[in-house]
Parts: C-alpha cells; sequence; structure tokens
C-alpha cells in the first residue's frame, strides 16, 4: 500500500536533539554561573529529563522516525501486529487468524525464532510478515544499552530472521517501546522501518481479556495499528486476539498488511551475530 515506501525513513547525518542536546547544557552552565547553583541544578535537571522521558514514550520521533498509524491504509483496514514470539501460542494464533481471514505482523524475538524456526515459516506460509523485536528481550534494561549492545540486539535478530526466512524483515519495534539514541543509526544501517502502535490494551502484563478489550476496542478505527501480544504469563492472549479480531468484524474492518519500504537490503548486508552482546 502507498504511504510507508518513504514515510519515516532513516537520513544520514546526526539528529537534531544532538544539537539541542549541547545548547541545553551550555545554557545551563551558563545559568549556573550566572544566577548560581539555586537556578542552575533545578535547570540541568529539566533539561536532563527533556532527553531522557521521550526514551519511555513508545511513538516518539524524538530519536527515531516511527510509524505511530498505518498512513495511506485503504478505507476499512487495520494493522495487527503481535509481539514476543514464536512461542506456544503461535499455531493457534495462526488458526486464529485463518478463521478470520485476518494477517498480521509478528515482531519475533531472535533467540526464539532460532530455537522454532519452523514458526517462523509457518509464519510466512500462512501469509503473514515478520518483524525485528530485537535478540534476547532484555525488558528491564533495554532503554539504557550502550551503542554495542543496542546493535548487538538489532542485527543479531535481522540475521537471525533473514537466515530462516531467506530476505530480512523491513520492520522493528522497540522492545516495550523504548528507544534511546543509540537505536537510529542501527535502523537505518539496516533499513529498518520502527513501528509504533495506536491501539494498545496492555495485554503483555497482568491482566484478564475484558480489561484488555475495554482499553483497546476504542482505538479500532481505519488506518490502526494495533499492539498485541502471544505467550505472555497470564495466558489470556488467545482470548484476548480472538476478541479483537470479533470486534473488527462487527465493525466492518479488516486485517491487512501494508507493503514493506522499498530499498531492501540483502541477506549480504546483514551482519552475522556476535558472539555476545
Amino acid at each position: 500500500m502507498t504511504g510507508t515506501e518513504t514515510l519515516h525513513r532513516m537520513r544520514d547525518g546526526l539528529r537534531p536533539w544532538l544539537g539541542w542536546l549541547v545548547l541545553s547544557q551550555l545554557l545551563v552552565v551558563a545559568a549556573w554561573l550566572a544566577m548560581g547553583w539555586a537556578w542552575g541544578l533545578p535547570l540541568m535537571l529539566a533539561s536532563h529529563a527533556v532527553f531522557l522521558v521521550p526514551v519511555f514514550l513508545p511513538n516518539s520521533r524524538f530519536y527515531a522516525p516511527v510509524l505511530s498509524r498505518w498512513p495511506g491504509a485503504p478505507g476499512n483496514a487495520v494493522w495487527l501486529t503481535i509481539d514476543d514470539g514464536p512461542g506456544p501460542d503461535t499455531l493457534a494464533v495462526l488458526d486464529l487468524l485463518d478463521r478470520h481471514d485476518a494477517r498480521a505482523t509478528f515482531f519475533l524475538v531472535g533467540q526464539r525464532a532460532i530455537a522454532q524456526p519452523a514458526l517462523v515459516r509457518e509464519i510466512l506460509r500462512r501469509g503473514h510478515d515478520l518483524g525485528n523485536h530485537s535478540h534476547s528481550h532484555p525488558q528491564t534494561r533495554f532503554w539504557r544499552l550502550g551503542p554495542v549492545a543496542m546493535a548487538a540486539e538489532i542485527e543479531q535478530c535481522q540475521h537471525a530472521l533473514a537466515t530462516i526466512a531467506g530476505q530480512p524483515p523491513r520492520w522493528y519495534r522497540s522492545v516495550v517501546g523504548m528507544t534511546n539514541p543509540f537505536v537510529a543509526p542501527v535502523l537505518r544501517r539496516l533499513a529498518l522501518t520502527r513501528v509504533g502502535w495506536s491501539a494498545r490494551g496492555y495485554d503483555g502484563v497482568d491482566c484478564t481479556a475484558p480489561q484488555v478489550l475495554a482499553r483497546l476496542l476504542p482505538g479500532l478505527r481505519p488506518g490502526a495499528i494495533v499492539l498485541l501480544h502471544e505467550g505472555a504469563a497470564h495466558g489470556h492472549n488467545l482470548a484476548i486476539i480472538e476478541g479483537v479480531l470479533a470486534a473488527l468484524a462487527a465493525r466492518g474492518l479488516q486485517a491487512r498488511l501494508p507493503q514493506a519500504p522499498t530499498g531492501a537490503v540483502s541477506l549480504a548486508g546483514v551482519r552475522p551475530p556476535a558472539a555476545s552482546c
């Protein structure tokens, strides 16, 4: 579909935030020298918060472009995205999608894909596509990974999925949506497009299906990017996905896939996994 081919592609060169960071710290130093610590310290803390808070905002474009809605979606289409597989729920999720004639992008964890390559190939065989969701899913520390560790997480997953699927995925989603300054250079190098969401029910944490659907269903409208999970410990993901698919049918919406951006890199352009993160 139109809209994803050029929108939010990574540009070469430094990101604008770097200049603002340097300027803000120069202003803090000037204020500290001119007015003392009573003004300088609060300004320093506020300036640091400006650059830290966007790391935790899943749809923030501060450090990297992101798709928070499906641009150019056909009239009644939504984009279902399913994180954290492959795992024990994957085949059941695929069966649910088949029954509803729905398509989804599975954002997979590299280590889990390597352990179950047949599931990855089955996802593709049934007409769905893949996204990069890091290699080991380090959700408690992903936000603070440095450039080497961040590159390893994204590159190793990319290589694992490319090796199994025969071509690298074009979509990327950060762990828990967290995106620090070191994500953008890797996405640019691998020609990946970062995907956020517009409809979310918090189904990756302890919950019940009615709770999740109450939070998620108001966001189901044409062009929505829907965030779902598989394999959560609460065990309700299948019921949640089935509820979403039933709601789509009741509203005359269809779960379809956008066309991947052009300019794909070949498998030869993806680095093999490093020895460690």
